[in-house]
């Protein structure tokens, strides 16, 4: 009978160890389920975080470029203003310069009567008022006899035997060319010993 009791309460005790087990792992379950309920509420939040932080560094992106941009709009505007202010006269000094010219060819003609004398001397005030306003506006000739030949500056109209400059120099101008700061606005035209 003892037995009997024994095997009884051992029975029991199965019993109660696998209800208890069912109820720990009933338990379990309702643990991952409420898991995974709060894992689905907190998933959404995290996607949305993510996609804000996503956002939040492409604004980063395009604020960066965009004031990269309009750093180099101000530093292009700066420049075009800088070469406004110096080639401000170009346009200027090119319509001037064929009366510069026929200025200085009047001067060539040679005058003997006293009228044609005062003209003479009127034309050369002239000319020397223009050319110092050329200078005061940076505009400088160029192309003078002796000097060394650059195809920047000077064309080359012909080429001559001369004993009066050495080879590659300048041996007649042709035109004078003029300069504006460090453009060129008209090449001189010259002939050039071999």
């Amino acid at each position: 009978m003892a037995n009997e009791t024994e095997n009884k309460l051992k029975d029991e005790k199965i019993t109660e160890d696998s209800d208890t087990t069912a109820s720990n792992a009933t338990s379990v379950e309702e643990m991952i389920e409420d898991e995974n309920v709060v894992q689905e509420e907190i998933d959404p939040k995290q996607t949305e975080l993510n996609e804000a932080l996503a956002r939040v560094s492409s604004l980063e992106d395009q604020l960066l470029r965009s004031q990269a941009e309009i750093q180099n709009m101000q530093q292009r505007h700066a420049r075009e203003i800088q070469n406004v202010h110096k080639y401000d006269g170009q346009k200027l000094a090119s319509a001037v310069l064929p009366a510069v010219d026929n200025l200085e060819r009047a001067l060539l003609v040679e005058s003997e009567d006293a009228v044609a004398q005062q003209i003479k001397t009127g034309v050369e005030m002239t000319l020397k008022t223009l050319v110092q306003a050329l200078t005061d506006n940076g505009i400088s000739a160029t192309g003078e006899v002796g000097e060394t030949f650059d195809p920047t500056k000077h064309q080359a109209i012909q080429s001559v035997d001369s004993d009066d400059v050495d080879s590659d120099q300048i041996a007649s101008v042709l035109q004078k060319g003029y300069i504006l700061q460090d453009r060129v606005l008209r090449p001189a035209m010259v002939a050039v010993a071999k």
